[in-house]
């Protein structure tokens, strides 16, 4: 066989393992992404200035390809091995992931909404309709995600207080995203049709509503398994900055419904009083706008918790690198964007100087997790190439015995026969590193 015949080949296994491992978490690393482009784009100093413009596009198309790439691979795993499904939703660590799929569109709509469409102007209002049908298609994905899961977690999974993370925010923090992007679009569409804004920022109050208060719900357990049971251990550690994720996005959601209320507000004189108030748009912003500064401080509480708990696991175990890690910037991107929307409100130079620097250092955080990813890959294809050089007949089975994500392999371990106790028939986390 030629040189590239061989190298073709090896190529095409490559491909094949990679769709074999294709699970959500790999839009956590979208997710994170998203956040930076955010970022470039709010960024208190130089902002609307050509270099963060043309770096916050950029990173919006890298976004947009690996969006795309990462739900290709999927789909394509789902469809090669339709039980790979089932067994995602029965797990109960991989199944919190799949609410990444929705909160990594809600990236993509807010900067195609705010840096296209109305920085650039492209697409025009056809472009913008066509980004509020998305965002609505994506509401409709993170309200399966948010009750689909949990009710799974009642279930079909078993879980317990001494193996819960912070991941058991995932699924209900999908709400509180997608909210924020519905303030996004609400203030685009006031132009073209305030019935349609207004709609948009009513569904997201519905939206917030529900996933802050299931969050909280879910924080209130959380801060007890940790003084009962203490820090969890190894990597996973890293998910004590999850939190950030609901405080924060559900700041950002209220003030932007806050701002949309003041805008949209009165509606017409033939609305009902509450809609035809003159005073209404201003109390609504006045209160969210303290709601937000509220959900921050809860939010910073959090930061200072989850440092305190990292170095006191990091010194006394090895924290070993996971791609599970793309989810601390998220979290990390949406607390600095809070803090910068805060600054423009009060107009603060300590916001302001705050949220820069914490924006810098989610920025390194996100450099640092492309390069050791990139390392993590190459090393992946690597391992396919010497194992198919050495054995091609077994090339089958070596990708099964890899088909796991590292999610699957580093994160928990299944019970033999994946059942709880006294066969209920739930599947169950023994333990978590």
């Amino acid at each position: 066989m030629s040189p590239f015949a061989n190298k073709l080949g090896t190529a095409s296994r490559g491909g094949f393992a990679l769709v074999r491992r294709a699970s959500p978490l790999l839009f956590a690393s979208t997710m994170g992404t998203g956040a930076i482009s955010i970022l470039f784009y709010t960024f208190p100093y130089g902002r609307n200035t050509r270099p963060l413009l043309i770096l916050s596009v950029a990173t919006f198309l890298l976004n947009l390809v690996l969006f795309v790439l990462f739900s290709i691979l999927c789909v394509l795993r789902y469809i090669y091995n339709p039980g790979t499904w089932k067994a995602l939703l029965d797990h109960p660590v991989l199944s919190m992931y799949s609410g990444c799929f929705p909160m990594a569109g809600t990236t993509l709509i807010n900067v195609a909404t705010d840096v296209i469409h109305n920085h650039y102007g492209l697409g025009g209002k056809g472009f913008l309709y066509f980004v509020w049908s998305m965002w609505w298609l994506d509401v409709v994905i993170s309200v399966v995600c948010c009750w689909g899961v949990v009710h799974l977690m009642k279930t079909r999974q078993l879980h317990s207080l001494d193996t819960m993370t912070a991941g058991w925010l995932l699924p209900v923090v999908t709400l509180t995203v997608a909210a924020s992007s519905g303030g996004v679009l609400a203030r685009s569409l006031e132009k073209y049709s305030p019935l349609h804004a207004l709609i948009s920022a009513t569904f997201a109050v519905f939206m917030v509503g529900v996933g802050l208060t299931l969050a909280l719900m879910i924080l209130t357990v959380y801060l007890l398994r940790l003084i009962v049971h203490g820090l969890p251990q190894g990597g996973t550690i890293m998910s004590a900055f999850l939190p950030l994720g609901p405080t924060a996005q559900s700041g950002f959601a209220v003030l932007l419904i806050g701002q949309n209320f003041q805008s949209l507000l009165p509606y017409n004189s033939n609305s009902p009083d509450f809609l035809s108030s003159t005073v209404a748009g201003e109390v609504i912003y006045v209160i969210c706008t303290c709601i937000s500064f509220f959900l921050w401080s809860l939010a910073s509480m959090w930061i200072v918790f989850a440092v305190l708990g990292i170095q006191h696991v990091a010194r006394k175990t090895s924290v070993p690198f996971r791609l599970a890690f793309w989810g601390l910037v998220f979290p990390n991107g949406v607390y600095a964007n809070l803090t910068i929307q805060l600054s423009d409100v009060f107009d603060s130079k300590f916001f302001r100087i705050y949220g820069s620097i914490y924006a810098i250092c989610t920025l390194l955080l996100w450099v640092y997790m492309v390069i050791r990813s990139l390392f993590h890959l190459n090393a992946f294809l690597r391992r396919v190439q010497l194992d198919s050089e050495s054995n091609p007949r077994e090339l089958r089975s070596t990708d099964r015995s890899h088909c796991s994500t590292d999610m699957e392999r580093g994160i928990s371990k299944e019970r033999p026969e994946s059942e709880g106790p006294q066969g209920s028939g739930k599947t169950s986390v023994t333990n978590v590193s």
